[in-house]
């Protein structure tokens, strides 16, 4: 199944680009998914390590999530601001 995976700030530098479609296998976890991108490089799974994920705009603080075909995932890191 393909779902969207979009990369903000940090992330996005990390993974070099800001989006991505991936192909993965039915009923993956968000988990493997993440596990899968942080085998790329160790400055993506650092950086994903930290992250807050978003599954079609909702926040998801369990990764054990099963992701759906045509979703979206968003990767965000913390922010500063002031």
């Amino acid at each position: 199944m393909t779902v969207t995976m979009r990369y903000f700030a940090a992330a996005g530098r990390a993974a070099g680009m800001d989006e991505e479609e991936l192909d993965i296998e039915g009923g993956a976890t968000l988990a493997e998914l993440v596990a899968s991108l942080a085998e790329r490089s160790p400055e993506l799974a650092r950086v994903l390590g930290r992250c807050q994920f978003l599954v079609d705009e909702q926040a998801v603080s369990d990764q054990s999530i099963a992701l759906a075909p045509g979703c979206t995932v968003d990767a965000l890191p913390p922010f500063a601001g002031g």
